[in-house]
């Protein structure tokens, strides 16, 4: 009794394993392939239970959706030779798991590196063919799009793979590249300020030109002016003393000479050496104003 017990879960035993290794399922995110020594018998197997031969076939499983690589960081060189630091990234997903499996032997990470030269090549064409303006800002969402619909179709041909998008997260100077750029923006700045002062200077000379010129021209108005009425006083001045001459003569005389005695003797330290009978002496010598013939 024991012994058929013992043979009898054993049957029971093998015939489950035998069941086990015959069946497996797919998920729903995936697809499979079906290999038979080594060698592939079925492929885009859909998601559900199937059935296998137990022990001789092998089921393998891949994920088909979405997938995102991140590239490195590499440097590209644009049509006018100047490089640039390129962070991108792109992704991906399984469209024909037979294609994937013959491709890469299944190996998600050979994928990455196939996928990751590709995009490289296609990167440094594309950023090859463009100017530093147009990759950075004017033509950079038709560069991506451009990348992404050629290398989708090499993909799809040799890998089984279909890549949905290439996008570009930051593009870079390199360092010694900045610097030397910051240093060039640095004296265009110092030229232009330099400019401006010029300019300035310039503008500063001209306005302190036409106000000299102006202030010369007032000056000269004004002494015209000064002159004019110097001249109209002086000939009112005179008049009066014609006036004053023809009404007393006496008294002019008498006034003409106060007035250059006030200007002979105006410093204690004048000295006047005159003959004693001198005319510039008569109102001196005569207190009363009378002229000697009177």
């Amino acid at each position: 009794m024991t012994t058929r017990f013992a043979i009898s879960l054993g049957a029971i035993l093998l015939a489950i394993i035998v069941v086990m290794q015959g069946v497996y399922i797919v998920p729903e995110t995936h697809r499979a392939v079906l290999l038979r020594f080594g060698g592939m018998v079925e492929s885009d197997i859909e998601a559900g239970l199937h059935f296998k031969i137990p022990f001789v076939d092998v089921a393998r499983k891949f994920d088909i959706r979405v997938l995102v690589m991140d590239l490195p960081t590499k440097s590209y060189l644009t049509g006018e030779q100047k490089p640039l630091d390129v962070d991108s990234y792109a992704t991906w997903r399984i469209v024909n798991v037979g294609q994937f499996y013959r491709s890469t032997a299944g190996d998600e990470n050979n994928a990455v590196r196939l996928l990751e030269s590709r995009i490289d090549n296609g990167l440094r064409d594309q950023f090859g063919r463009r100017t530093m303006h147009e990759v950075v800002a004017g033509e950079r969402e038709e560069l991506m799009e451009e990348l992404t619909k050629s290398l989708d179709q090499i993909a799809r041909a040799e890998f089984g793979i279909e890549i949905n998008d290439i996008r570009v997260r930051a593009i870079e100077l390199p360092t010694r590249v900045s610097d030397s750029v910051y240093e060039r923006m640095e004296s265009e700045r110092l030229k232009i300020a330099q400019q401006h002062r010029s300019q300035g200077e310039e503008q500063a000379e001209a306005v302190r030109a036409a106000a000299d010129a102006e202030r010369t021209v007032i000056d000269a108005n004004a002494y015209k002016e000064a002159e004019q009425l110097r001249g109209e006083g002086d000939s009112v001045a005179s008049k009066i003393y014609a006036d004053a001459f023809s009404k007393n003569p006496e008294f002019y005389s008498f006034y003409r000479s106060m007035g250059a005695y006030e200007q002979t003797f105006s410093s204690k330290g004048d000295l006047l050496i005159l003959q004693p009978d001198s005319e510039f002496l008569r109102y001196l010598k005569q207190p009363q104003g009378a002229s000697q013939g009177n």
